[in-house]
Order: structure tokens, then sequence, then C-alpha cells
């Protein structure tokens, strides 16, 4: 399946394709505060209707994960990284991705602020 997302402006737009059941809720000090619910797909998944310049980078901690916001609204809707095994992974804030409901989704607690 297909989704559209965006930042809150629109001025970030993408595509993410895969099959959406579940989501995890990280509670390390960065996730916890913006309220992000994850899914993580193949970077490949992710295609970017805007250009990349049009997005901002936070790292923090070990500086692996390129989390993706936008200048004009503050919203973050994805960051990129890899898995353990070196795989180049997108985690998508489910948040930002039209029609897709929270609640319907299994939510899955991770223990990042303990790594």
């Amino acid at each position: 399946m297909t989704h559209k997302g965006s930042c809150h402006c629109g001025r970030i737009a993408f595509e993410v394709e895969g099959d959406l059941t579940q989501a995890i809720e990280c509670n390390c000090s960065h996730c916890s505060r913006k309220g992000y619910l994850l899914w993580f797909v193949p970077r490949e998944s992710l295609r970017l209707a805007t250009p990349e310049s049009a997005l901002a980078t936070y790292l923090f901690n070990k500086h692996v994960i390129k989390h993706h916001f936008c200048p004009a609204c503050g919203c973050a809707p994805f960051g990129f990284g890899t898995d353990p095994a070196g795989k180049a992974m997108a985690a998508v804030n489910v948040r930002c991705l039209e029609g897709v409901a929270p609640a319907t989704l299994k939510i899955m607690p991770f223990d990042g602020r303990s790594r």
C-alpha cells in the first residue's frame, strides 16, 4: 500500500510503500518530546516528492540517525539511518501520514532511553 505524508505546512511531501500494521513508541529524550510513532521501512520504500534540499537535519546522541524536519513549520516526518546489519532504513513518523489513525495500529514500546 502507498501512504502519502507531509510536514504540517506541506513544504516536505513524500510517499512510502509498505504494510503499516504497527509502530514503535520510543522513550528516548528526542522521540518522547516529539511524540513520535515510528514505522521503519527500507529506505528505498520512501520517495520524496519535494527536493532533499528542502529538509533540515538534526543529529543527536551517536549521530547515526538523520532526523529530518521542515525548517518552515518544524514538523519532523521522517529520519534516515541504518539497521544493525547496515541496511539503509527510513523511520517514518506515522502521525505525518494522511488517513492513518494511530489507534488502529499495534504500538510497540522501545526503550531508547537506556541505549
